[in-house]
């Protein structure tokens, strides 16, 4: 996503996605051959670096950069096509597996993509005010400071939180069906858990995009978290399934707002020019936060024999997250009563 969001601000976004959307259908049918390494090149490579990465994070820049007054609502809205596809895709693979194989299935997802994403990129047009000069670059100037503080300082420290506040949110989402049968609830209604857990998270995330357009992203980031934090130290106090059904409504509600809102923040604190490397830069590590705390909170497992100790864990890593953020909301703030924080474009 870092690679393609600058690539698209050279090359034109049209041309970045219509090359992801060849990269994940050819990186399907390189995996339909069935060898072991062709999946790994297929889905690693070709779906996952050059495919997803060209397609979801550039969509996102490009998104941000035509809404200014709801831009958090939009951003709230595109990103919930993720939660439409949870729903929606399982089933259908699943059906079509059964009757066809995985194989053919893959094939005819990779035609999919390319029948209804490669025509839809000619509806894109060039964002308002992103000329570029004759070198290929966008116009605008570098702030150089933030909230006071240097830029890619700044910068770093949201990257840190999305990665810490990402630890916690995976671990409902990767092992609520193996903690539920810990406890002996039957794995469907765990299942059925995970379902009302993203069904809330996609309903919500309308309402944390607005919340987004009247007090910033920064502090919708400090909200969502702070609510994200309740729900996984619920999961401690609630081993009956009624108790974790509702713990799992509010996990999602509370969760599915934060990474959208990252996004709002970035473009709240920095110019317009910078989107095309620091949303992807923040989704990077924000995501490698899920990736590690879905693995970190099984290992833990593993060792402890129980699913306490990885839920806690989540706790910790969810403390940091507001700690950092709550420190960069009182800077802002600090900075504009005295007058430091000056939006240059």
């Amino acid at each position: 996503g870092i690679l393609m969001g600058w690539l698209a601000d050279r090359i034109g976004l049209r041309t970045t996605v219509i090359f992801g959307a060849c990269m994940i259908a050819a990186g399907l049918a390189l995996s339909a051959t069935g060898s072991v390494w062709a999946i790994y090149v297929g889905h690693g490579l070709m779906v996952g670096l050059l495919g997803n990465g060209a397609v979801y994070p550039p969509l996102l820049v490009y998104v941000t950069r035509w809404f200014h007054r709801r831009r958090g609502s939009a951003i709230a809205l595109i990103s919930s096509g993720q939660y439409v596809a949870g729903v929606l895709w399982p089933s259908l693979i699943e059906q079509g597996i059964a009757e066809v194989g995985w194989q053919w299935v893959m094939l005819g997802f990779g035609a999919l993509v390319l029948v209804f994403v490669v025509p839809m990129t000619f509806f894109l047009r060039q964002a308002p005010g992103m000329a570029t000069t004759a070198h290929g670059h966008l116009a605008g100037v570098v702030r150089r400071r933030v909230a006071g503080l240097p830029a890619n300082l700044v910068q770093a420290l949201l990257c840190v939180a999305g990665f810490c506040c990402c630890i916690p949110m995976s671990i409902p989402q990767a092992h609520l069906v193996a903690f539920c049968g810990d406890l002996g609830i039957r794995a469907t209604h765990g299942a059925a858990m995970l379902s009302v857990m993203l069904a809330a998270a996609f309903l919500s995330r309308q309402a944390w995009g607005a919340l987004a357009d009247r007090i910033g992203g920064l502090r919708t980031v400090l909200a969502g978290s702070a609510c994200q934090l309740v729900a996984i130290a619920s999961f401690l106090l609630t081993q009956d399934e009624a108790g974790l059904f509702a713990v799992a409504a509010v996990f999602g509600l509370g969760f599915s707002g934060i990474i959208p809102a990252y996004s709002v923040a970035i473009r709240d604190l920095f110019p317009a020019a910078e989107a095309s490397w620091r949303v992807p830069l923040t989704l990077f590590t924000a995501m490698s936060g899920m990736a590690f705390g879905s693995w970190f909170a099984g290992a833990l497992y593993d060792h402890f024999g129980y699913y306490a100790p990885a839920f806690a864990s989540g706790v910790g890593f969810n403390i940091l997250n507001l700690m950092i953020i709550g420190f960069l909301v009182h800077r802002t703030a600090s900075s504009r009563r005295s007058g430091l924080w000056s939006l240059v474009r």
